[in-house]
């Protein structure tokens, strides 16, 4: 497998990650070495003018939220980014993301609020989807005391995360709302398809075959309709009326094809899509600075997408 030299130096100093075996790990263990993984990688965090943890209260449950306010930020409300956490629907937290979300508040200039929803196999599909569409309408309903300004919200996402933000954006369209104004999609997860990536790089780094099918079977359960646009943004049958997106692709990713594939269904409907490849990368690069510098220079030009994408 093709690697730049950022990988070759990031296997220098993990080598244990080439032979990582996630799919022979419980999830609590894995989540573990994740969460050391993203705490290793991201030594140097940006400063911030506030952070809170907060919670949506909705009937029956409270969804964990995790507030960034940028420095200088003053009594007018700000844009927000409303950030769904990749890990394949059984890993991540906001601890995890806490230096991405960190970057992306500062870079951005926009507040953030991070999602931490429910995690598969304790809670299958589609709790995940439902803790992203309901967070999401929460944080609008409550712009005035979060700050925010509810014509300017966007969602943002890597992986799974970036999934979930594909969906939520389809869900708010079909049921009336929430207001979306931007999405940024950074390596999602559109479809179950088999697709020419996932074949060519079915033994690659971080996420490879077998771990998605380990992340796959955790998270659907069985019977589930694999054309749920739920679970598969990419089946939808119509992609038009969408907020404009940023799409990030990396090119020895297993996803990419349907990254790319998702950013033409999308374009193929009207909406304006922006998408960047970065072609020497690797699936999850982007928490990864200390050991793939580009990743802090993609994150910069996220943000300023963002910043952009919500005037």
């Amino acid at each position: 497998m093709a690697t730049d030299s950022f990988v070759r130096s990031l296997l220098q100093r993990l080598p244990q990650l080439a032979h990582y075996e996630m799919w022979r790990k419980t999830p609590s263990d894995a989540r573990d070495d994740f969460r050391k993984l993203m705490q290793y990688s991201n030594p140097n965090v940006k400063v911030v003018g506030k952070v809170e943890n907060i919670a949506a209260s909705l009937p029956g449950r409270e969804i964990p939220l995790r507030l960034y306010t940028p420095l200088n930020a003053g009594p007018t409300p700000t844009p927000a980014i409303v950030f769904m956490h990749g890990g394949g629907f059984v890993l991540g937290d906001l601890d995890s993301y806490d230096a991405l979300c960190r970057a992306l508040t500062s870079e951005s200039g926009c507040r953030l609020i991070s999602v931490d929803y429910r995690l598969a196999p304790e809670h299958p599909f589609p709790a995940a989807v439902d803790d992203c569409y309901d967070a999401v309408s929460w944080i609008a309903k409550n712009a005035a005391r979060l700050g925010i300004d509810p014509a300017r919200i966007a969602v943002a996402g890597d992986s799974a995360g970036g999934n979930l933000a594909a969906v939520t954006c389809l869900l708010a369209r079909d049921r009336g709302g929430p207001h979306i104004a931007f999405q940024a999609l950074i390596y999602p997860t559109t479809s179950l398809a088999a697709s020419h990536s996932k074949t060519e790089f079915a033994a690659a780094l971080l996420l490879n075959q077998p771990t998605m099918d380990w992340f796959f079977g955790h998270y659907l359960p069985k019977g589930t309709d694999m054309h749920d646009i739920r679970v598969s943004p990419l089946s939808a049958t119509d992609h038009a009326n969408l907020p404009p997106a940023y799409i990030v692709t990396a090119g020895l990713d297993p996803l990419r094809d349907e990254g790319i594939a998702y950013a033409r269904a999308l374009e193929d409907s009207g909406v304006k899509v922006q998408l960047v490849d970065y072609p020497a990368m690797i699936h999850g690069f982007f928490g990864l600075p200390a050991l793939i510098p580009l990743a802090d220079s993609a994150v910069a030009a996220t943000a300023a997408a963002l910043r952009t994408g919500l005037g």
